[in-house]
Order: structure tokens, then C-alpha cells, then sequence
């Protein structure tokens, strides 16, 4: 089942407004330009069905699983590697990033149960995702869920050089689903995963992720 998320509703709504008075205006004008009109109509159509993608909301039953990770975001897999997580942590970690292109869906959910134990939002630039220094410099969100088990992970939200608008729903000490929704980052971008070094990672580099869905890790 597939439904509008609420960040796209108010966008959509104007939009059909929109193009359905600059048709009419089109048609009221000009109405012997019959080929311009089919052809403002056809373009509309396909602009209004691109952004309407973009703001798709699948429903599911998550699974409910102790000691899983599962993906955050719909998207592929572009990094696997360990690096120093030096804001809030503090220590080496193994960072997996997943990179949502525009076709993706945009929707950020917990990777695992837990409560918000730090969360800080950081303006910045707007770097390709894939970018090196884009989950340091560009505007991100940094969220550390400890887990029923006490683990600590790190999930960090990283706006790119179309996505420019990054929303949350959550701050510290709120609790989390396994699989909840925490946020949404509008036209795609990148979301890391801060993982513990002994962390059993179960993804590939080039994997495709479904949020929620995909296991990335599993913690001892």
C-alpha cells in the first residue's frame, strides 16, 4: 500500500493548482494553439507525476528484531568502511552510508528500538552527497539511539546539492520504533549509520536498501 507523505500534501496541492490555472489561462487565450496546448498539458502532467514520487509513502509491518540494524532509508549502499565518529561518540566506529537518489523514497526510519539520547541540527553547504567532506560540511541532523540492549548508534541525515531540506521528528529522549519514522529528506541525499566496531555488518557495497526493511548490521 502506498500513500502521500504529509511533507509532500501542501506542495502537491499548489502545484496541481498551479499548472491547472496556467492550462486554463493557456486555453483561454490562446485557443487555437491546439498543438501548445496538448503539449503544456502532456508536460504538466509528467512534472506533476515526477514530484508526486518523490513524496510516496509505502505502508508496511516492520519487523521487530533485538539486535538488527536495519536500513534507515530506501537507497544503495556506498560505503562500508570504519571511521572516527568525533561529535558526539567520540571513538572509531564503522560508518555504513546509504546514498537515496530522487527516485527514491524519502522517508527516514529508525534502524532499531530505542530512545533519543543526543540529537543536533547543523546548517551547512550542500555538497554532492557523495562527497567526502559532506557529513561534516554539508547541513546534516546527528541522532545517537540508544538501543533496549545499550548500544549506541549513530544516525546522521545529510542534505546534498538538490535535497535542501531536511525534517525531523524527533529530539532527545524521545522513544523510537524499530522501523518509526524519524524524519524526511525532500529529494533525496544520504543517510550514515555509526555503527559499534564489533558490529556484524551484513550489507554489500551496491546494495539496494528498503527502510526498515534491509538488515545492515547485527550487534553483538
Amino acid at each position: 500500500m502506498m500513500t502521500i507523505h504529509k511533507e509532500g500534501r501542501v506542495l502537491l496541492f499548489w502545484m496541481m493548482l498551479i499548472l491547472a490555472g496556467l492550462n486554463y489561462l493557456l486555453y483561454y487565450y490562446l485557443p487555437e494553439e491546439r498543438l501548445l496546448m496538448n503539449v503544456s498539458i502532456l508536460v504538466s502532467v509528467i512534472l506533476y507525476l515526477i514530484v508526486l514520487q518523490f513524496f510516496r509513502n509505502p505502508v508496511f509491518e516492520a519487523p521487530q528484531e533485538d539486535g538488527i540494524v536495519f536500513a534507515p532509508a530506501d537507497g544503495k549502499v556506498v560505503v562500508i568502511e570504519e571511521a572516527v565518529e568525533d561529535e558526539y561518540l567520540k571513538e572509531k566506529r564503522k560508518q555504513v552510508s546509504i546514498f537515496m537518489s530522487p527516485i527514491n523514497v524519502h522517508v527516514n526510519r529508525s534502524p532499531v528500538k530505542g530512545v533519543v539520547e543526543y540529537f543536533k541540527y547543523h546548517p551547512g553547504k550542500y555538497l554532492v552527497a557523495w562527497h567526502p567532506k559532506s557529513s561534516t560540511e554539508n547541513e546534516r541532523t546527528s541522532m545517537v539511539i540508544k538501543d533496549t540492549k545499550g548500544n549506541k548508534i549513530m544516525v546522521r541525515q545529510i542534505a546534498g546539492a538538490l535535497a535542501r531540506r531536511i525534517k525531523w521528528y524527533v529530539k532527545e529522549g524521545s522513544p523510537l520504533e524499530q522501523g518509526g519514522e524519524f524524519g524526511f529528506i525532500k529529494f533525496g541525499s544520504r543517510v550514515d549509520l555509526y555503527l559499534p566496531l564489533d558490529a556484524e555488518i551484513l550489507c554489500h557495497l551496491d546494495q539496494v536498501t528498503k527502510g526498515a526493511r534491509t538488515p545492515i548490521a547485527r550487534l553483538k
